[in-house]
């Protein structure tokens, strides 16, 4: 009883010593104004204002199915289309992630999720390695989703990718309709990338890597 009680006091200094896991990053260029925060440990709150609804919308899918706090304000050249807005968010984004999870100390690294929407059917791999690489397999049947370009999709993925050091795997199951494939990918990313995030309290604040390091060299 006496090492159980031990056990759960040491557990209970942990939780309560661990860094806040949250960051903002500011991105401004002559094409877009962007500033994203998140919050790994967060409830799921989203503010998004990017200029692009159907982008705010996957952004709440992330914060909502990652409970992750995300906020995202942007200004862009969107008279000429999404790209350098969709762009400079996803990158934002992938360097704001970075930079809550600091030394990535204790973390399970690794996540993965399949989600469905009706017909659609999605599985995402994730590894939070330091490694940025994209594997993106998704056959989306229509150009747009509204006004919203679907080629965007894999674009925003690889520029979170570049900047966020993640492995990223992303494989298209089933599916017919192109709202259901895209929104099932963002579940099931924000599913897989909770999960990485997530502690592993049996690894005591040690890094999951055999080299002794998971950030980008």
């Amino acid at each position: 009883m006496e090492c159980r009680k031990v056990r759960a006091v040491a557990e209970d200094l942990d939780v309560a010593t661990r860094p806040v896991r949250s960051a903002s990053v500011k991105r401004e260029t002559k094409e877009t104004k962007v500033e994203v925060s998140i919050n790994l440990d967060g409830t799921g709150v989203c503010s998004a204002h990017s200029q692009i609804p159907f982008l705010d919308h996957m952004l709440d899918q992330l914060a909502s199915h990652g409970l992750f706090n995300v906020m995202v304000e942007a200004e862009g050249d969107t008279w000429i289309d999404d790209h350098h807005t969709n762009e400079d968010i996803a990158l934002a984004l992938g360097s704001a992630l970075s930079k809550a999870l600091g030394d990535r100390k204790g973390i399970h690294r690794f996540g993965d999720f399949t989600a469905p929407l009706d017909e659609a059917l999605v599985h995402v791999v994730l590894d939070l390695s330091g490694r940025p690489h994209l594997s993106f397999d998704l056959q989306i049947p229509t150009e747009r989703i509204g006004k919203y370009e679907t080629q965007l999709v894999e674009h925003f993925f690889q520029s979170v990718v570049n900047t966020s050091g993640m492995t990223l795997h992303i494989r298209q199951l089933a599916g017919k309709n192109s709202h259901h494939i895209v929104e099932a990918t963002f579940k099931a990313f924000a599913r897989a990338l909770r999960r990485a995030t997530e502690y592993d309290e049996r690894r005591q604040g040690q890094i999951a890597s055999s080299k002794g390091v998971l950030t980008q060299q």
